[in-house]
C-alpha cells in the first residue's frame, strides 16, 4: 500500500491510501470496488487491500449480495474506538520505554560519569550531534566560530529540526566570510532559523533544549575532541553564556542581498557545510 511520509492518518496506524478510501466512502452511501478504484485512482486489488485493512479496523462495512459493496461506519465512533485502541498501544510503549530506561541506570551504575561525555573519535562529533539535533523539541542554541575541521558529513547535514523548534545562532564574523558560508546560511535561513554576528565568541557551543551542551575539548582545536555535557549546573552556565553572548551580537540578515555580505541567516548549528558534501567543524 501507499506508504507516503506525513499523512495525517499514519497516527491512526491506516496508511494515506487506506485513510483516501475511507474518505471516498463516508462521502457516498456504498461503493464497489472498482468504483473506490476509480474514485481513487488505484487498481482494484489495491482498492480490496486498502478496504480489507478498513474492515479489519471496524471503519467500513462489507454488504453482501449479487454485487458486493462496501460502506463506511458512523466515523466519529468508529475513529474514536480506532485512536483509544492506539492510545493504549502508545502507553503499553511507554511502559517498556520506562522499564528500559531503569535497567539503563542499573546496568550503567552511578550517572556521575555519564554528566560529561567526551567523543574522541571525529566521526563521533556529527553522529552525536545529529542524534541531539533529531531530539530537540523545543530551542537549540548554538555559537559558531573557527577554527574548523573537515569530517565526515553523515546525517548532520539532512538531520534538522522538529516543526516548532525555535533555533538561535551567533557566527563569529571572522569565520562568516566565505561562500560556504553564506550558502549554508541561505539554506538555513528558509527554516526559520535566528542569526546574529559578533567579532568575537568564547567557545563553540551547541545547547540542545537547555538539557544537553555539546562543546569542543579544546577550543583552538576541534579535532583533540568534543565533550557532551548533562550536569544541569554545567547545562544553565552555558545557556547564561549564550544568552550573555546573543544579547550584544548584532542581528543581521541575508534577505535581498547579494554583495556577499550578511543579514540574517542560519546555518550548520556545529560548523559549515562544505561544498563536496562534508561538515566543517
Amino acid at each position: 500500500m501507499d506508504g507516503t511520509a506525513g499523512s495525517p492518518w499514519a497516527v491512526t496506524g491506516l496508511d494515506p491510501l487506506a485513510g483516501r478510501v475511507l474518505e471516498h466512502l463516508v462521502a457516498v452511501p456504498s461503493a464497489d470496488v472498482s468504483e473506490v478504484a476509480a474514485a481513487v485512482g488505484v487498481s482494484p486489488a489495491e482498492a480490496e487491500r486498502a478496504l480489507r485493512h478498513l474492515a479489519e479496523s471496524a471503519l467500513v462495512l462489507h454488504i453482501d449480495g449479487a454485487a458486493p459493496r462496501w460502506a463506511a461506519g458512523p466515523p466519529r465512533s468508529s475513529l474514536t474506538a480506532l485512536l483509544a485502541r492506539r492510545r493504549a498501544e502508545l502507553a503499553y510503549v511507554e511502559g517498556i520505554v520506562e522499564r528500559l530506561h531503569e535497567v539503563y541506570e542499573a546496568v550503567s551504575g552511578p550517572r556521575a560519569a555519564h554528566l560529561v561525555e567526551v567523543l574522541e573519535r571525529e566521526d563521533e562529533v556529527p553522529a552525536r550531534y545529529g542524534q541531539l539535533l533529531r531530539g530537540s523539541s523545543v530551542e537549540v542554541l548554538h555559537l559558531a566560530k573557527p577554527p574548523y575541521v573537515t569530517a565526515a558529513r553523515a546525517s548532520v547535514g539532512e538531520s534538522g529540526v522538529a516543526p516548532g523548534v525555535r533555533m538561535r545562532s551567533v557566527y563569529e564574523t571572522e569565520g562568516f566570510t566565505d561562500a560556504v558560508s553564506l550558502r549554508t546560511a541561505l539554506r538555513g535561513t528558509g527554516q526559520g532559523g535566528e542569526l546574529r554576528l559578533a567579532s568575537t565568541l568564547p567557545v563553540k557551543l551547541v545547547v540542545f533544549d537547555r538539557a544537553a551542551a555539546l562543546l569542543p575539548v579544546r577550543g583552538d582545536r576541534p579535532a583533540a575532541g568534543s565533550l557532551v555535557v548533562h550536569s544541569p549546573a554545567l547545562v544553565v552556565a552555558l545557556v547564561a553564556l549564550f544568552e550573555s553572548v546573543w544579547e550584544r551580537a548584532e542581528p543581521v540578515s541575508l534577505a535581498s542581498r547579494h554583495d556577499g555580505r550578511p543579514r540574517r541567516a542560519i546555518g550548520n548549528p556545529w560548523g559549515r557545510t562544505g561544498e563536496h558534501g562534508r561538515s566543517c567543524t
